[in-house]
């Protein structure tokens, strides 16, 4: 087939028709090899289709020589670029040219890009200029990288918001105190100027900025664009850029992603926030530009309950290194910041120079939140898989903590002394492991455990299988001191249990 569509192409034949199917045909790189090997590498005949005086032939050719990759087509296709006066075509020799090592023509199209960007677009040539500018901002970034900014801003007075879970918003308020906290349904809202002391605190799953000018954004306009418009002059006219300016090192341009939280569908979402982010590089003079790749900034996006958006900030320069030593994790690992939570939930319970043991210690999170918790006496940890224990030594060994790791199947452990605490997350029915098989474990565990604990000795679970918990605990041995739910929707729970009736 693809020497039928050559032949006619060649003879003037459906020329956009054929081209169109040769395009299709090299989306794969056997089709490719296909092509190339029936013009014998000779491509003349597409050069000679930049010059057609139909703009589709030009657009789809264009294309098909950026998918074939060959680089003597550099000069063809830039000629013509050069040339072109549809704007609808130019984005597509764009397209190809990237595909090739294009570094001569670098400096053209800086100044190219420079050009479009301090020009008055026309509304009916917007799409196209805009779709031209991204692609040259995109293959010039590819080359010479983008200015990197530092963050500074650790003791400038700040708005924050902690993301919490949203049962336990009060334990990361009690550790903020001197920072003014205020609890609402999704966290904890608070004013400092030590952005150091808050991230001493392990609880909260992320920290976002509010600006003090422009908390939310009114949502006006019928259509998607007009709204798109109008939410990207509120936030140009806001002190963003101030914000941005006062708490980092280094120049504009800041490169940034929208993130937008409403009820529409994903379609029309993407065309709102495409529209969104260009609007607002546009009306910031280029200032903040809008990037999925090369981001530092976050602009948060979340519809309320009267219809319009809360605006929050997220700095990607703001390294949160509170969990750094997590470097390698398991599929059914927990998440630092809920291990940290579970310690706090348990706090009455622990002691300080406590013999702790893990019994599925998986990675060790539990282990090693345990002991930045409240230091430990020894500690044990125990996993019959071997990549595992494995991770778990090389995160031990970041995270600064002495933990004794053994690779074995629990049920075969063996130990001279007893533990006071038992610290662990539960394994779950999930991949090959039924309900059934879980049922067996836990009760396997609460027969073994009792060979490694003592009378007032304290376990503290964390599960996804609640009911089956409830129901293998020998009540005769165990006593759960208190139970609290840590997410609805993943079934999870941490317990606390008491050994020994008194």
């Amino acid at each position: 087939m693809i020497r039928e569509y050559l032949e006619q192409i060649e003879n003037g034949m459906d020329v956009r028709k054929n081209l169109i199917a040769l395009k299709a045909a090299c989306k794969d790189s056997a089709g490719r090899t296909a092509v190339l090997y029936a013009l014998n590498n000779q491509l003349q005949v597409f050069y000679d289709l930049l010059k057609s005086e139909e703009p589709k032939i030009r657009k789809n050719v264009a294309l098909i020589l950026g998918q074939l990759g060959v680089q003597d087509s550099l000069v063809p296709l830039f000629d013509a670029y050069e040339k072109e006066e549809t704007l609808f075509v130019k984005s597509s020799y764009l397209t190809a040219i990237r595909e090739l090592d294009y570094r001569q023509y670098l400096e053209v199209f800086k100044k190219r890009l420079q050009e479009l960007q301090s020009q008055e677009i026309e509304e009916s040539n917007r799409k196209h200029i805009k779709e031209e500018c991204k692609l040259l901002q995109d293959m010039i970034l590819a080359l010479e990288g983008y200015q990197k900014h530092t963050f500074t801003g650790w003791k400038v007075p700040s708005r924050i918001i902690l993301m919490t879970n949203r049962n336990f918003r009060e334990i990361t308020a009690e550790q903020i105190k001197s920072h003014h906290p205020k609890v609402f349904n999704a966290g904890v809202q608070a004013r400092t100027s030590d952005l150091k002391e808050i991230f001493e605190v392990r609880t909260f799953k992320e920290l976002l900025f509010v600006l003090e000018d422009k908390s939310s954004l009114t949502k006006e306009g019928k259509t998607v664009d007009e709204m798109a418009r109008m939410l990207a002059k509120q936030i140009s006219d806001s002190s963003l850029l101030q914000f941005l300016q006062e708490r980092h090192q280094g120049e504009t341009p800041f490169y940034f992603r929208i993130e937008c939280k409403n009820k529409m569908d994903l379609k029309q979402k993407s065309v709102f926030t495409k529209k969104l982010g260009s609007y607002l590089q546009e009306q910031s003079e280029n200032q903040l530009i809008n990037s999925t790749s090369h981001y530092e900034v976050e602009l948060r996006l979340i519809e309320n309950k009267s219809g319009n958006f809360n605006f929050l900030i997220k700095l990607f320069t703001l390294k949160d290194s509170r969990f750094s030593y997590r470097r390698e994790a398991l599929s059914s690992s927990i998440q630092p910041v809920n291990a940290a939570l579970v310690m706090h939930l348990a706090k009455e319970y622990l002691s300080e120079n406590a013999q702790v043991l893990d019994p599925f210690c998986g990675v060790g999170t539990m282990l090693i939140e345990r002991n930045r918790f409240l230091p430990t006496g020894d500690m044990y940890g125990i996993d019959l898989f071997g990549k595992g224990i494995e991770a778990a030594r090389r995160n031990t060994e970041l995270a600064g903590v002495r933990i004794n790791y053994i690779n074995r199947d629990f049920f075969d452990f063996t130990h001279a002394y007893l533990f006071d605490e038992v610290i662990s997350n539960m394994p779950r029915a999930i991949g090959q492991k039924t309900k059934a098989d879980i049922t067996l474990l836990y009760r396997k565990f609460w027969t073994k455990i009792r060979e490694h604990i003592g009378k007032g000795s304290v376990l503290v679970l964390y599960c996804y299988d609640r009911e089956i918990l409830k129901e293998t605990l020998p009540r005769q041995f165990f006593t759960i001191k208190e139970e609290f739910e840590i997410s609805k929707k993943e079934d999870a729970y941490c317990y606390v249990i008491s050994y020994g009736k008194s």
